[in-house]
C-alpha cells in the first residue's frame, strides 16, 4: 500500500526567466492562428513549426549531453505549459519528446540513443505509441501481437490501435508478446523499436466524428525486427510500459487540451450584460480554482520525476481528475454564453466549443481509461 505524495513546488527562477522567452516566440509565431485551431491542442500537427522548437533546443531539453540541454524538468515544464495555452501545433515531435525518447534514454541501448534522439530533437523525427489493440480494449495486459525469435531478430505479427498520427510517424514504440503471460498477465512481453517503413507494415487511418483521422490501427504482417531494435530487456515490457506512462499521465497536457476554449469563454464573458455577468465570474473563478489545483499537483510530480523517482500513482491521480476537468468545459460554457456549438461558420468561440465538445469525449481513453485509472489508484493506497 502507498500514501499518495503531492509536496508543494515552487518553479525555480531559470523556468520563469525561461517562459518570457517561449511566450515571445509563441507570439510571434501563431499571430493571427485563430482560436478554432488553438483548440485543437497538441493533436494540431505541424512539422515546421516543431523544426523550429527544434532549433531553439526546446525538445529533449533535459536529456544529457549530446542530445539535450541537461535541463530541469521544470524548465521543460514552462516551455509545455507555454505551448500548450498557445494552442501551439505540436503533434509532430510530440510523442518522441514527450516518451519515447524518455524511454530510450532510460532503457534503450548506445546504438539505439545515437541512432534516434538527434533527430527527436531537431523536431524531425516521429514516434507513435504501440501499447493498445483492438480487441484488448483497456485491459493493455491482454495484448495478443506476438514477436517471434529468428535468424537475428524477431518477426512480428498483429495489431494495434490509437497510434496517434501513425500514419506521419517513423518509429512506434511497441509492446509485444515474446513469451507466456503466466498469472499476472504481466510477464512475457517486450518492448521494440519498430521502423514502419518495414515490409510488412500497413497503417490504416481511421475517421473519428470530428473529421480528423490521427487515429490510425497499424498492422504487422510477418514484419522482421532486428535484435538490435529491441527496447530493454526480453520479459520486461510490462516494468518499462509502466514507467513510460507515467510521463504521459502527468503532464500539463493533462488539464490543459481545452484551454483555448477557456481563453474564448473569459473573452466573451467580458461584454456580457451586468445581470449574467456575476454567474459568469462565478463560474470562471471555479473552473480557476480547479486548473490551479491540478497545475500545482502535476508540477509536484515533474519535480519527483526530475529527481528520478516514479510516482506512477500521483500520475495517475492527475490523469483522472485533469480529465474531469477538461470535460466539465463545454458544458459550462455553453452554459454560461448560451452559444451552441458550431462546426461550420460562426464565430471563434462557437467552432471552438463545437471541437473540445466532441474531443472531449475521447480525454478519459488517451493514457488509461478512467476505469482503469481509478483502479490503479485503488490498488496503490490498498483499498482493493
Amino acid at each position: 500500500m502507498s500514501a499518495l505524495t503531492f509536496a508543494p513546488c515552487d518553479l525555480p527562477p531559470a523556468a520563469e526567466a525561461l517562459r518570457a522567452e517561449v511566450r515571445a516566440f509563441l507570439t510571434e509565431e501563431l499571430a493571427g492562428y485563430p482560436a478554432s485551431k488553438r483548440a485543437h491542442s497538441w493533436v494540431g500537427f505541424d512539422a515546421e513549426f516543431s523544426r523550429k522548437l527544434g532549433a531553439r533546443g526546446w525538445l529533449g531539453m533535459t536529456w544529457p549531453a549530446p542530445w539535450g540541454r541537461d535541463a530541469s524538468a521544470l524548465e521543460r515544464y514552462v516551455v509545455i505549459e507555454e505551448l500548450l495555452a498557445a494552442g501551439a501545433p505540436v503533434a509532430a515531435h510530440w510523442i518522441a519528446e514527450r516518451q519515447s525518447g524518455q524511454l530510450l534514454l532510460r532503457f534503450g541501448t548506445a546504438e539505439q540513443r545515437e541512432r534516434i534522439l538527434p533527430g527527436i530533437v531537431a523536431g524531425e523525427s516521429y514516434f507513435c505509441i504501440g501499447m493498445s489493440e483492438p480487441d484488448s480494449g483497456s485491459d493493455l495486459a491482454s495484448i495478443r501481437s506476438k514477436a517471434v525469435r529468428t535468424d537475428g531478430g524477431w518477426i512480428v505479427n498483429g495489431r494495434k490501435v490509437w497510434t496517434t498520427y501513425a500514419q506521419k510517424s517513423h518509429y512506434m514504440i511497441a509492446l509485444l508478446r515474446t513469451g507466456e503471460a503466466g498469472e499476472s498477465r504481466h510477464e512475457g512481453t517486450t518492448q521494440f523499436l519498430i521502423d514502419l517503413s518495414s515490409p510488412g507494415v500497413e497503417v490504416r487511418p481511421i475517421r473519428n466524428m470530428i473529421g480528423d483521422e490521427e487515429f490510425n490501427e497499424v498492422t504487422f504482417d510477418d514484419v522482421f525486427v532486428p535484435d538490435a531494435m529491441m527496447v530493454g530487456g526480453e520479459g520486461d515490457g510490462w516494468r518499462q510500459v509502466t514507467a513510460e506512462l507515467a510521463f504521459e499521465r502527468s503532464g500539463p497536457d493533462r488539464f490543459l487540451s481545452a484551454f483555448a476554449l477557456i481563453v474564448e469563454l473569459v473573452r466573451f464573458a467580458s461584454a456580457l450584460p451586468p445581470d449574467m455577468a456575476a454567474s459568469a465570474q462565478m463560474a470562471i473563478g471555479r473552473l480557476y480554482a480547479h486548473l490551479a489545483t491540478l497545475r500545482a499537483l502535476s508540477i509536484s510530480v515533474a519535480t519527483r520525476l526530475d529527481a528520478g523517482e516514479e510516482p506512477t500513482l500521483e500520475a495517475s491521480v492527475v490523469k483522472d481528475l485533469g480529465v474531469t476537468f477538461e470535460q466539465s468545459i463545454p458544458e459550462i460554457a455553453q452554459q454560461i454564453l448560451g452559444l451552441a456549438p458550431r462546426i461550420d461558420g460562426g464565430s471563434e468561440f462557437e467552432k471552438s466549443l463545437a471541437y473540445v465538445q466532441q474531443a472531449c469525449v475521447s480525454f478519459s481513453l488517451r493514457g488509461g481509461t478512467t476505469e482503469i485509472m481509478r483502479g490503479v489508484i485503488a490498488r496503490g493506497l490498498g483499498l482493493r
